[in-house]
């Protein structure tokens, strides 16, 4: 499997960045409009996010559909065998236990504390979703939505684009902008997501597999987010926690070696499939 590789002009470039730049600050005008109007503000950001799809695809239309032969490949389902699939989907819900594991990590160690007096000290779990069209509409931006938008522009546009610089190169670029579009906070994250995820795409070269991991992961997260209930605020004269925080690092290292192993079964499934010849893809566009 080739690594996939297109020639967008700066200039393109450019107006890919600015696109979803535009189209994220449309969300967010209209989040703030649909809050003050009284929607709960989760909602409003989710209710708002449903115009980011129809605004990206206006202004990139006439990129993508002058590589149109590019992006059939890139979303040909040939590459995409169970074995992949299979393991795209692992590799999401490694990733999401990496999170959680690098959270209980800093906890224990007291990296991460919370200075308000009247939090609970725990750890403390509960399970309660919100109504189904609020959690529906949470899995419908996270799990589907956002996956599609930010795999097409970082993985399929940019890092494409910057692929006849080098594996390193193209990826750091991809990482780099995917962090810059995600809250501070979660930045150096968010980062190795993206250098792991444009890994995935490299060496499958299947956007379809990094979608899949991105919303496995996203969905993961939207049930923490609008479901789990946690509550673990050790209080400064109890930090470190050695034993958790041990299991926490343990669980941490584990996960960085499953998703090494799994992105080179994944690479392995992508070359054992059929492969999608530049013949057959110009036979199919002229039929």
């Amino acid at each position: 499997m080739q690594p996939p590789a297109i020639r967008i002009p700066l200039r393109q470039l450019l107006a890919i960045v600015l696109a979803q730049l535009f189209a994220l600050t449309v969300q967010a005008w209209l989040s703030r409009t649909l809050a003050a109007r009284g929607y709960e503000e989760l909602q409003a950001h989710y209710l708002a996010y449903l115009a980011v799809p129809p605004i990206l695809l206006l202004f990139l239309a006439p990129l993508l559909l002058e590589h149109r032969q590019f992006m059939q490949r890139v979303f040909s389902a040939r590459e995409l065998t169970v074995r992949v699939t299979i393991a795209a989907i692992v590799l999401g819900i490694t990733a999401r236990v990496a999170w959680w594991a690098q959270l209980i990590t800093r906890v224990s160690f007291g990296i991460t504390s919370n200075d308000d007096p009247e939090a609970v000290i725990g750890p403390v779990f509960s399970f309660t979703c919100p109504p189904m069209p609020a959690l529906f509409l949470g899995m419908l931006v996270m799990a589907v939505l956002i996956p599609i938008m930010e795999e097409t522009v970082n993985r399929g546009l940019l890092q494409s684009a910057f692929a006849h610089k080098g594996p390193l190169t193209a990826i750091l670029i991809s990482a780099v902008f995917f962090t810059a579009l995600h809250p501070p906070s979660s930045y150096w994250f968010v980062f190795l997501m993206g250098l792991v995820i444009g890994t995935q795409f490299w060496l499958t070269g299947s956007l379809w597999t990094t979608i899949i991991t991105h919303a496995t992961y996203n969905g993961l997260a939207q049930l923490d987010w609008r479901c789990l209930q946690a509550h673990w605020n050790p209080p400064p004269e109890s930090v470190p926690l050695r034993v958790p925080g041990a299991i926490a690092l343990v669980t941490l290292a584990v996960t960085m070696l499953l998703i090494v192993a799994l992105l080179r079964y994944q690479r392995a499934g992508a070359r054992s499939a059929p492969a999608t010849t530049a013949t057959q893809m110009r036979s199919r566009h002229a039929r």
